[in-house]
């Protein structure tokens, strides 16, 4: 009691919990303190214990079958103390109460009663508290099974939707076909495309600098001639020179002119020849443009059909986890059903002892029958032998007064014993089958929620 596992509760407490959980509303707390009655003890650990294993109170005074006692109405008022401390023996280890003596329920003392009922408070609070959880289950039970059914269709059509989405009809494999080496040869043209369109861009780079060059070229020759045709105007106001020389540098001065206007026709053709190729190159990169848009849209189409398989990937595993889920019940189901085989056999195991035993004390019964006949013949002729001789007729007469009542006793008891049996097979039998419809009823319910 010094290590214990569960809290010391009041007295108050206990009887207030026994009267509202244990149904007994005639307990006081002087039925417990300062001294314990022995007798309402007893009844309340025998509605304890019908309230918790289902085994009622006059089960008690039931003598088993099996045992063959001369004498049973001596242990009438002992069986059910017996039979309660058994019972109690085998219950209060749940509680975590292991010292429970015989002494605790004769002469139970405060302490002690109050250690045990603390015991059997605090695993009735344990037991009331998943009942409830149970409860839950139970109701929760119905829709969590509809619920599976749903997702299982559900995953089922998803896997049809899948399977026809993967699958290609027939019609259009040709289309599918030619879609395919399409997006192969624009994937090519594509790549083409862009390696062309990168040596068009490096050349007009690079046509870009020369004409550039060029440009600064002839600015600069165009100076040099403005600084020429000054040097020429100077000249000529301060040097007359000779008309053929004169002549000579017109003519030099034309070709000069002439080369300097072949060279800008030549730059003006080539800029005309670039400004072609960058047209070109922009329709290039237009075609270039939608083929990517094109790509992208492939690509998220493909994102989109990865986003599919993700989520079909995950309904399998949800599939599988409710179909182990499924497989457990059917687990439990088939492990209740052998249970109620199991009890079934006892049940009919029982049935048949029953009618040996009841056989047996047909034929106890019939051997002592004839006993009796044996003894009832042994008298006539002890009667005649006493008609013979008449001077020990009265000595005879007494024994045989004495036997007959000897043996109207003994047949009498033999009746009472036999009457006393019968009625407590028939009592016996007839709690047996109403435990046995009780169990019944609650398998039906059972199998019922199931």
């Amino acid at each position: 009691m010094d290590e214990n596992t569960f809290p010391l509760y009041k007295v108050d407490s206990i009887v207030q919990f026994l009267r509202n959980n244990v149904l007994d509303e005639n307990i006081t707390k002087n039925d417990i303190t300062p001294i314990p009655k022995p007798e309402t003890i007893q009844r309340l650990y025998m509605k304890i214990l019908h309230q918790v294993c289902g085994f009622r109170p006059e089960f008690h005074g039931m003598t088993p079958v099996n045992e063959n006692m001369e004498y049973s109405a001596i242990l009438e008022g002992v069986t059910p103390i017996f039979s309660v401390y058994i019972c109690m023996c085998q219950f209060l280890p749940m509680c975590h109460i292991y010292d429970f003596q015989l002494n605790d329920i004769i002469s139970p003392k405060v302490k002690r009663t109050i250690y045990v009922l603390s015991g059997i408070m605090n695993f009735l609070h344990f037991r009331n508290l998943c009942q409830g959880m149970l409860a839950e289950t139970q109701q929760t039970y119905k829709s969590d099974v509809e619920k599976l059914q749903s997702l299982l269709q559900d995953i089922n059509k998803a896997e049809k939707k899948v399977q026809e989405l993967m699958t290609i009809p027939p019609e259009q494999q040709a289309q599918y076909e030619e879609l395919a080496a399409a997006l192969a040869d624009l994937q090519s043209q594509s790549c083409h495309g862009a390696q062309e369109a990168e040596a068009f861009s490096s050349k007009i780079t690079e046509l870009k600098t020369d004409h550039a060059e060029r440009t600064q070229k002839l600015n600069q020759m165009k100076v040099q001639v403005a600084t020429l045709k000054e040097d020429i105007a100077k000249l000529r106001s301060q040097i007359v020179e000779p008309p053929e020389e004169i002549k000579k540098e017109k003519e030099k001065m034309k070709e000069t002119v002439k080369n300097v206007r072949k060279s800008k026709e030549k730059t003006d053709v080539r800029f005309v020849e670039l400004q072609i190729k960058n047209q070109t190159y922009n329709q290039y990169k237009a075609e270039i443009q939608s083929v990517y848009k094109l790509l992208l849209d492939l690509q998220s189409a493909m994102d989109e059909m990865y986003k599919q398989q993700e989520e079909i990937h995950i309904l399998d595993i949800s599939n599988e986890k409710a179909k182990k889920e499924l497989k457990n019940l059917f687990n439990e189901e088939s492990r209740m059903k052998r249970a109620l085989h199991m009890k079934q056999e006892k049940i009919h195991k029982q049935r048949i002892k029953r009618q040996k035993k009841l056989e047996m004390k047909d034929q106890h019964v019939q051997t002592i029958f004839g006993e009796y006949n044996q003894v009832h013949q042994k008298r006539e002729d002890m009667l005649n032998e006493i008609q013979e001789i008449n001077s020990q007729t009265q000595q005879l007469k007494a024994k045989m007064d004495d036997l007959k009542a000897n043996c109207k006793s003994e047949t009498d008891k033999a009746q009472a014993m036999y009457d006393h049996l019968v009625t407590a097979l028939d009592d016996l039998h007839t709690h047996i089958m109403d435990y046995i419809e009780e169990k019944r009823g609650e398998m039906e319910k059972m199998k019922e929620d199931f």
